[in-house]
């Protein structure tokens, strides 16, 4: 496994199904881990056994849609650490089902808000602290939807690309500092809410939430130390 002993390593959506499977992976492999969510209880609930060893911080009740807030948030992180060496943002949502011709404009806000700003906020945090360091690793969620469009999900195939258009801006500004920034395309993943949103698909295909774990893993490591502006597809068996 890929160590990230002492590693300061924040994940957004801690308390989400790939957000905890990114953060107790982490945590196996030594970094220290800032738990990030929008609530802090259900952080407390789905994530407080993973940080009881200490060293880690569960920083809930987060508007990553809202710059104060994170701003707020950094602040936190360098009041505790004084440093960050990882930033994963795994936060995002879905809509789906309407023709571009019929879709609902406020639902293309809605994904470019929940899929796009987090992660741009995040990074613009992240960054100025990684670079004045001469390293870090950045890791952005984006979708297997983002390499090309498709019927009926345009909105948020356009905004997983955004995302994917973000890491490459990222990647190539941040190489003189040694800063690395890459995304990750998940294709459906096998959690609860897509099996009880799709009970008749064949759940073998679909990606586990401990493959895609193991490649943000893979990224935030000194392994991928040469690998920067990569969109890394994880499919699974789909």
């Amino acid at each position: 496994m890929f160590e990230l002993t002492d590693r300061i390593a924040v994940v957004t959506g801690a308390a989400g199904n790939l957000g905890r499977a990114v953060a107790k992976l982490f945590v196996s492999a030594g970094a220290r881990v800032v738990f990030v969510d929008r609530s802090q209880q259900r952080l407390e609930e789905k994530c407080g056994d993973l940080a009881a060893d200490g060293g880690h911080l569960l920083a809930g009740d987060v508007d990553l849609t809202d710059e104060a807030s994170v701003a707020a948030l950094f602040d936190r992180i360098d009041a505790a650490y004084g440093r960050l060496d990882i930033l994963v943002n795994t936060v995002g949502g879905f809509r789906g089902g309407d023709a571009v011709a019929a879709s609902d404009p406020a639902d293309w806000d809605f994904l470019f808000r929940i899929n796009v700003r987090p992660t741009l906020l995040m990074c613009r945090e992240a960054v100025p602290r990684m670079a004045r360091q001469g390293r870090g690793r950045i890791i952005n969620v984006g979708s297997e939807a983002a390499l090309r469009g498709a019927a009926n999900i345009a909105a948020y195939s356009a905004s997983k690309a955004a995302v994917v258009r973000l890491t490459e801006g990222l990647a190539a500004e941040g190489k003189a500092d040694g800063v690395t920034a890459n995304s990750v395309l998940p294709g459906t993943m096998d959690t609860p809410v897509n099996r009880q949103a799709m009970p008749d698909a064949d759940f073998t295909k679909w990606v586990r939430l401990e493959q895609v774990a193991a490649a943000i893993l893979f990224l935030a490591s000194d392994a991928a130390g040469g690998v920067t502006g990569a969109s890394l597809p994880v499919t699974g068996k789909g």
